[in-house]
């Protein structure tokens, strides 16, 4: 599964890389910080990209316009953080997201651990010749009746691990997934609402192993502040 998730490269480049409208991008620097490390768990506020407005923030884990209270949107936040491409069609909390409310999530690369024996060796994995990437995700608008305010929430979609990926997320509850890449050329596409579920589906499979890479990274790197570039280094 994906939980965290790294965009290192400079706020500048980020928002360059993903605003269609040239007025926006002093706008959208401003809100892409710079992160070595994201971690899903502490449900954290990032950019995700969407049809309108371009770049925009949510929480990672997604909660329904249906959830009435604070409580139950707690609950979910831990259980939506990903969302199965296999059931995302089917399930109440994911169906109406993936039919109208596609993003894209920007991404440099993310993190994954390989059980080899009884150690656990965390992989910072990435793709080949692209410093800025995109995740398939679903994002989903909520009204926090306690607060007043309404919140974007997002998941990132997994799907079936390709060869490289199912070699190093080899353990845990769920093992060999990996989340769903759209293609560079294919993001306009993603985000377009008119597509019907069989297009959608064309966008699961795994990506081109040939097209990514991986290096085991230092057993710490959790414990190390999001801003410390060493986080994505190979392990000395």
């Amino acid at each position: 599964m994906c939980f965290y998730n790294a965009y290192s490269k400079r706020a500048l480049d980020l928002a360059k890389r993903y605003c269609r409208k040239t007025d926006l991008i002093e706008i959208v620097q401003e809100i892409l910080d710079e992160q070595h490390k994201i971690t899903a768990f502490t449900h954290p506020t990032c950019p995700v990209v969407t049809r309108e407005p371009d770049v925009q923030l949510a929480k990672w884990g997604l909660v329904p316009s249906w959830v009435k209270t604070a409580e139950d949107a707690s609950k979910l936040w831990k259980m939506n953080i990903n969302a199965r491409s296999e059931t995302v069609f089917d399930l109440p909390s994911f169906r109406r997201a993936i039919q109208s409310r596609r993003c894209l999530i920007p991404s440099t690369g993310y993190f994954e651990f390989q059980h080899v024996g009884k150690n656990v060796i965390p992989h910072y994995l990435f793709l080949h010749n692209e410093s800025i990437f995109s995740m398939g995700g679903i994002v989903e608008s909520w009204y926090n009746l306690s607060t007043n305010e309404t919140e974007q929430t997002f998941s990132v979609l997994t799907t079936s691990a390709n060869d490289l990926c199912a070699a190093i997320h080899n353990g845990g509850k769920n093992p060999f997934r990996m989340p769903v890449i759209i293609r560079r050329e294919d993001e306009e596409q993603w985000l377009d609402n008119s597509l019907k579920s069989n297009d959608i589906k064309q966008f699961f499979e795994p990506y081109d192993t040939k097209r990514m890479n991986a290096w085991p990274i230092a057993a710490d790197f959790l414990k190390r502040n999001p801003k410390d570039a060493s986080i994505i280094k190979p392990a000395a």
